[in-house]
């Protein structure tokens, strides 16, 4: 798995992001209920999920800024 650019996640649509959130999120809860009972996973897969998580949360946290700023 590789991460996605950060410009490749800018050409979702909102709702689009929502649900890649939801999905990137149980992926992680996965990943580390995983560690925590030491099954076989590889370890920078963490790191990547946050990561993707991160951007995810990014871009849709500056498009609803921009939204609230255009309604005033």
């Amino acid at each position: 798995m590789t991460i996605p650019k950060f410009n490749e996640i800018t050409s979702f649509s909102n709702d689009e992001i929502c649900e890649e959130i939801k999905r990137v999120q149980k992926e992680l809860f996965s990943l580390e209920l995983k560690k925590a009972t030491r099954q076989a996973f590889k370890s920078h897969q963490i790191k990547h999920t946050k990561r993707r998580l991160a951007h995810l949360k990014t871009i849709l946290t500056l498009r609803l800024d921009l939204l609230e700023n255009e309604s005033y």
